[in-house]
């Protein structure tokens, strides 16, 4: 009598087996990412204004360029955190469009250098604005997602003459589960 195993297929816990079932995941995730495109993946640069427009609609917010195109902006806020803007150049084409509210965009500003109207022009309209009597200092607060993880605040502080002196990221209380019970 022999003691042998006769099989006629790969079963599920053959290597080979685990190999197509891995392969099948990483299509099925990479399908699922693929319909992930956000709205600022979506344009090519010289494409015309009206492409945008015609699928985010109108902006919410414009702002004049200094080489004479605009800056066209779709936020999200005050619940949101994300915005998305447009560079359009003066013949209405589009030069980048780009998720704005994010670490490597808020990181551009220099101390001492930018102004509400840089902060303005860059970012949007603040989602909140505060002022700090004690300080002297105006602050305009912006929501934002960093890493797709932590939900975040991003502040400017302005000085009487609106210029930018400090910067400060924090936790977003809205997202934070020990503040939520309290209501």
């Amino acid at each position: 009598m022999s003691n042998s195993h006769h099989s006629t297929g790969a079963s599920i816990g053959t290597p080979a087996a685990a190999r197509v079932r891995r392969a099948a995941l990483a299509c099925l995730c990479a399908l699922a990412l693929a319909g992930c495109v956000q709205p600022w993946q979506q344009y090519s640069q010289g494409a015309d204004e009206s492409t945008i427009i015609a699928r985010l609609g109108p902006p919410r917010e414009s702002y004049d360029l200094p080489n004479g195109g605009k800056r066209l902006m779709w936020p999200t806020q005050p619940m949101g955190e994300t915005t998305t803007a447009a560079d359009i150049d003066a013949a209405g084409k589009i030069v980048n469009v780009r998720q704005v509210l994010q670490p490597n965009e808020f990181y551009r500003a220099e101390i001492g250098k930018w102004t509400r109207s840089d902060v303005l022009v860059n970012f949007g309209r603040p989602v909140e604005t505060s002022y700090f009597p004690l300080m002297k200092r105006e602050v305009w607060t912006y929501r934002y997602l960093e890493d797709n993880v932590w939900y975040m605040l991003y502040s400017f502080y302005f000085d009487e003459q609106g210029i930018v002196r400090l910067t400060q990221k924090t936790p977003d209380p809205l997202h934070d589960p020990d503040r939520r019970s309290l209501f």
